[in-house]
């Protein structure tokens, strides 16, 4: 259920029978090749609503304009400061639990978000807000590292590439047909959660936009079943949560 599609009637019923909130939380930034520019809103956006339709969940409006300040050299990239973007996420979350939701259930799509989510959940009462990945649902993990292994890479992912692919059709793979040179552990430990470096030096470093990831294996029947697994990984995550 949408809460964009709702009327107050309705939202006044469900927080009156203790509902809490579902938000999707991606990013607006260059894909690679072959992914689109909204890919991680996208992924965290179909994951939340196929869980919403598996836990009675309402889903709120998606967040779309997060940190990928090292992605603005390449064209459509639209990135917000982490204290923007933490106020503006805080204000959001917030506001859902001013209006009566007993909690709020971030499903994210973007590593950048994590560090200004957990912040504002450091602020809020103990247990009023969660944040989950799509890609840490236990199955869908274990799916995406069996289709990919370490060409899952860092950005521009073939999994969430598969996923858009079952979404919204495939595009043509262009520069992404060849494979880009692989990453280091020592490298993905010095980057994990999107620490990466000024905008033109990571452009020069990766030309094209993947990080590590060769976003052409992705198949849309990858994504049809990696959103199925993540859906319901969230789903059930999302019980727990509420049950509390």
């Amino acid at each position: 259920m949408q809460l964009a599609h709702m009327t107050w009637q309705a939202v006044e019923a469900r927080i009156g029978q203790g509902a809490c909130a579902m938000l999707p939380v991606g990013s607006t930034e260059q894909h690679g090749p072959m992914g689109r520019i909204g890919t991680d809103t996208i992924c965290a956006e179909a994951v939340a609503l196929r869980a919403a339709d598996l836990s009675d969940a309402i889903v709120a409006p998606a967040l779309a304009y997060t940190p990928a300040p090292f992605n603005t050299a390449f064209p459509g990239t639209v990135s917000l400061s982490q204290p923007v973007f933490e106020a503006m996420a805080a204000e959001v979350i917030e506001g859902l639990l001013a209006q009566g939701f007993r909690g709020v259930f971030v499903v994210n799509g973007h590593g950048a978000n994590l560090a200004p989510l957990r912040r504002i959940g450091e602020r809020l009462a103990e247990g009023a807000l969660q944040i989950m990945s799509w890609w840490e649902a236990p199955e869908a993990d274990a799916l995406r590292k069996s289709f990919y292994g370490d060409w899952e890479g860092m950005h521009a992912t073939p999994s969430e590439v598969a996923i858009t692919q079952a979404l919204l059709g495939v595009l043509p793979e262009g520069d992404a047909a060849a494979p880009p040179e692989q990453l280091s552990p020592k490298f993905i430990a010095a980057h994990a959660g999107d620490r990466h470096g000024p905008p033109e030096e990571h452009r020069a470093m990766f030309p094209d936009g993947r990080v590590g990831s060769h976003s052409a294996l992705a198949r849309p029947e990858h994504g049809a079943r990696l959103l199925e697994l993540a859906a319901l990984g969230v789903a059930q995550a999302f019980q727990a949560f509420s049950a509390r």
